[in-house]
């Protein structure tokens, strides 16, 4: 998210009291349904010893990664929807949180991606190999998950140094990306965010829809034998299983694609092709395609409960609230 955009030649097209209003109760809604799910979903995995399985890991990690949006990003978002833009704290805890809310926000969107190519891994594994032990085992997940956070803050370390407050002539300051005034070379600049995005954006996606595709043809081409021997009922009960956890893992693969793709397109056109950043109705574009992207980290932990009945009832015991 390094996009730097004239917000305040727009603040009357994009921010009505009508739409501020609206924008405030998505926002809020966004806030509590990622809060509460993807808490949900690693105290789940943290507490139930049967949930503890490679997919399940990789599944929390995402979840823990998601939850920096909405502790971190959606707060800011609300007060620049009425701060048109304006960084309110320029005190040393002010410059501090200008420079931590992109960096791990930016960081845990590559954590997610990570965490989406081990899911695809294992059910590489799972469904082509079913008998045998996982391609990452549960003692190795823990190393795994490590590397996912290493690589991202290593990849988006840049930001805590390109990132700072900025005080404008008429006296508003802002929380800007001035990459030239620490580096010095707005072509080391062009470089870094296009190996980001190709490496470890467009990429991994591209993997996973040829991953995925691979599945779903060996899933749906399996044919359940007419025999009902108990063999035959536990091939029946594991090709069924394969299923519905791959069925799961495409859910959130599609929803990321889906929520994250338009945005990246957009912040492409606003960061490498002239003339965009001044269009108040490309600035209306990107925010609703970034408020598709904040969305995600909502919609996520839903799709585990529909698809999976065990995080459902792992709810139920962690809120009481079925009993």
């Amino acid at each position: 998210m390094n996009t730097t955009v004239n917000l305040w030649n727009c603040s009357n097209l994009l921010h009505p009291t009508a739409q501020k209003i609206g924008e405030s109760f998505a926002f809020f809604l966004i806030f509590v349904v990622s809060l509460v799910g993807n808490t949900s979903i690693a105290l789940i995995v943290y507490k139930t010893q049967s949930m503890r399985t490679p997919i399940n890991y990789f599944i929390a990690n995402m979840a823990i990664s998601d939850l920096m949006f909405p502790l971190l990003l959606v707060p800011r978002e609300i007060t620049w929807l009425y701060a048109a833009g304006s960084w309110l704290n320029s005190g040393p805890l002010g410059k501090t949180m200008c420079k931590v809310i992109p960096f791990l926000t930016n960081a845990s969107m590559l954590v997610s991606i990570q965490s989406l190519v081990l899911i695809a891994v294992d059910r590489l594994g799972g469904v082509l190999f079913p008998l045998r032990s996982p391609l990452i085992s549960s003692k190795l997940c823990p190393f795994v998950i490590f590397i996912t956070w290493i690589v991202a803050i290593a990849v988006k370390s840049p930001f805590l140094f390109s990132v700072k407050v900025v005080e404008y002539p008429r006296g508003q300051q802002a929380c800007r990306w001035r990459w030239v005034e620490v580096f010095g070379d707005s072509s080391s600049e062009d470089n870094y965010f296009l190996v980001v995005y190709i490496t470890l954006i467009y990429t991994p996606l591209v993997l996973l829809i040829i991953v995925y595709s691979i599945l779903l043809i060996k899933l749906w081409s399996e044919k359940i034998p007419g025999d009902q021997s108990i063999s035959t009922n536990a091939h029946s009960r594991r090709a069924k299983r394969n299923r519905d956890v791959s069925k799961m893992a495409v859910a959130t693969v599609l929803t990321f694609v889906l929520c994250w793709v338009p945005y990246s397109i957009v912040d492409s056109l606003l960061y490498f092709a002239s003339g965009y950043d001044n269009n108040c109705s490309m600035v209306l574009i990107l925010h609703i395609a970034l408020f598709m992207a904040f969305s995600n980290c909502a919609i996520n932990p839903i799709i585990c409960f529909i698809f999976c009945s065990k995080y459902r009832q792992g709810f139920k015991r962690i809120f009481h609230c079925f009993d």
